[in-house]
């Protein structure tokens, strides 16, 4: 039975028929949260997946879907209005390395005016926290392993990159100048059922399921933090009710006391850099079969390696991923099947 609004906590998530969108919002639904999910279901990647992870989240009552680009001037602040979520989950976004050089654009419309928007709607009507997703791409040229949040991040190699960093330092900005507490993800390369089409894990499949060759870059020289969708969507439950506390700092230059922002930076990793023969590998023990490769050199954008150093996330949550890569690769091979009917 449906529990009446005014007794449920609610939570909005954008972005919410995408890949880890839909994850999030499953989770919320099972504990018996008011789920907002906001999406516009572009055509990116093929819609009926989109419109497949929808349709079970709209088998839950406590399910509202909205259908709209969050970059439309005022849209989101309406929703806030009228839905008051208490946790709003910001994963809205245009993703990819790669397609960032041919459609620059897109990615400004959707990464930097749609979090601008989602911005105002939370300065208007202030959630009790606020958490934004960014990726691990935001490290760019930095070299040094494993990457930690503290780390200098002004050397981003692609465009996406560069959306996403530029949504971290806007919303660092409105939470210390309108008391938002905001908590940024920076994801290591999450993949598991339901996963998107353009990734590698899913085009990997498809293509040895097809006795089709698959493209192995930097010959092969690549390693990844992979990050089990389960285990990433298990961190930001944690973190949802680990909402960053107001504190008072004093300029020792100046007179003036300065609020520090309620802002903070959590990378989700599982800090197990894997090599991508190793991932191949795993994929064909899954399929049974084995990869037809054609090796490339490093693609523009590209960095060779991910690590995560997950001690933020542990110190909040006393909870680090662990999900290793057979189980999960056998859990989106099997997914894949299932879905494909193959």
């Amino acid at each position: 039975m449906l529990i009446e609004k005014s007794n449920m906590k609610t939570v909005l998530v954008t972005g919410s028929a995408g890949f880890i969108g839909f994850h999030v919002c499953n989770k919320f639904l099972g504990e018996g949260w008011r789920v907002i999910g906001v999406d516009c279901l572009t055509d990116y990647y093929d819609k009926t997946l989109k419109e497949d992870r929808e349709s079970l989240l709209l088998a839950s009552k406590n399910y509202i879907s909205v259908h709209a680009k969050i970059e439309t001037t005022g849209v989101l602040k309406s929703i806030f209005q009228k839905e008051k979520p208490q946790v709003v989950i910001h994963l809205a976004a245009q993703a990819g390395v790669r397609y960032s050089v041919e459609f620059p654009r897109k990615y400004l419309e959707s990464n930097i005016i749609g979090t601008f928007e989602l911005l105002e709607a939370a300065r208007a009507h202030k959630p009790k926290h606020l958490l934004l997703a960014s990726t691990s791409s935001v490290y760019g040229a930095n070299d040094e392993m494993p990457f930690k949040e503290t780390d200098k991040a002004d050397s981003q190699l692609s465009f996406y990159a560069a959306t996403k960093k530029s949504s971290e330092n806007m919303s660092y900005y409105y939470s210390h100048m309108f008391d938002l507490p905001v908590t940024i993800f920076r994801f290591f390369t999450v993949y598991g059922p339901w996963g998107r089409p353009d990734m590698a894990l899913f085009k990997f499949t498809k293509a040895i399921l097809n006795n089709d060759p698959i493209e192995v870059y930097n010959f092969g020289e690549m390693k990844r933090d992979f990050t089990y969708i389960d285990d990433l969507v298990h961190s930001i439950r944690l973190l949802v009710d680990q909402v960053p506390p107001s504190e008072e700092n004093t300029n020792p230059t100046s007179s003036i006391s300065l609020s520090a922002a309620q802002y903070r930076v959590v990378n989700i990793g599982n800090s197990q850099p894997i090599k991508l023969s190793k991932f191949i590998q795993a994929i064909e023990l899954a399929l049974g079969s084995k990869a037809k490769k054609n090796f490339l050199p490093l693609q523009d954008g590209d960095v060779p390696e991910t690590w995560a150093d997950n001690q933020v996330l542990k110190t909040l949550t006393n909870y680090i991923p662990e999900t290793d890569i057979r189980t999960g690769v056998q859990q989106f091979v099997n997914w894949y099947k299932e879905y494909y009917q193959i």
